[in-house]
């Protein structure tokens, strides 16, 4: 494995800045596919080509469901983790330039959501993770620290390369609810806690939840981690896509589990990956 066995119980205590228990980041899957090419998310499975339907019901994200959920994040003081894929530079930057105004953090995910990583060979996907890197290095100035692979795919060299070729973060898994430093041929690689569950396209598409089940399903893990964290400073990560809980009826669901959290903002540590990993870098708070 990449990283060493830790129990939770035999870590020290401490805070987050603020004197925060948790830290709580949210994230909004900015999302680009080629039309009728390579891997899809679905609403309704099975339509035949052209499949207009379910292209469309993704197109509402980057048109509408974005900048609402920029918006709601606002009116709660938590800043958006926006994970890019970077064809959305061309063909809706309007939404990058709405992240921007609202403080967010590009974590790359790569050029489009109909990519995979699984089966590419050694040299495509270092080509692959460079192109991405530069890319939003310089529509932002500065490169994206962070890497979260479109479908959670990896090959076996997936983590060394990433290291390799300068991200210093990772938000594809979840063994703790504190970052977790992984081993690669090219030094350390942080793992921030990802939220494989409290994620909407799993759990509500994948799974068919429903948006109040999902609210339920935030507000839990949050009062969870809050209790536990009197003993350690411990990570929430929250994952929405603009396509999903961009549409009105789950927006709605979804403002009551923002409400509830944002409720506790003297325990709460509302940030980004960016900022976790410079705190865990400075203070070694880490499983």
């Amino acid at each position: 494995m990449r990283y060493d066995y830790s129990p939770i119980t035999a870590r020290p205590g401490g805070r987050w800045p603020g004197g925060r228990k948790l830290a709580v980041y949210v994230a909004v899957g900015v999302e680009e596919y080629r039309f009728g090419e390579g891997q899809t998310e679905d609403l309704l499975p099975g339509v035949e080509a052209p499949d207009l339907v379910n292209t469309a019901w993704r197109d509402y994200g980057n048109r509408v469901g974005a900048f609402r959920l920029f918006d709601r994040l606002a009116e709660f003081g938590i800043p958006p983790t926006v994970l890019l894929n970077t064809m959305v530079y061309d063909t809706a930057p309007d939404v990058t330039e709405a992240a921007r105004r609202h403080g967010a953090e590009f974590v790359a995910h790569g050029i489009t959501n109909s990519d995979t990583l699984a089966g590419r060979d050694l040299a495509s996907e270092k080509a692959y993770l460079s192109e991405v890197a530069d890319r939003i290095t310089a529509a932002e100035g500065t490169p994206p620290g962070g890497w979260s692979s479109p479908w959670l795919t990896h090959t076996p060299r997936t983590l060394d390369l990433l290291a390799a070729t300068g991200y210093r973060y990772v938000l594809d898994l979840r063994m703790d609810d504190q970052p977790v430093w992984l081993t690669t041929d090219s030094g350390p690689l942080l793992s921030i806690p990802y939220p494989l569950e409290l994620n909407d396209s799993t759990t509500m598409v994948g799974r068919a939840a429903s948006a109040s089940d999902f609210t339920e399903m935030v507000i839990d893990e949050f009062d969870e981690l809050l209790d536990a964290a009197d003993e350690q400073p411990l990570v929430m990560g929250l994952v929405t896509h603009s396509f999903i809980s961009g549409a009105p009826f789950r927006l709605r669901a979804l403002t009551r589990a923002l409400r509830h959290i944002a409720g506790r903002a003297d325990d709460v540590w509302f940030t980004r990956p960016g900022e976790i990993f410079r705190e865990v870098t400075a203070h070694d708070r880490v499983g």
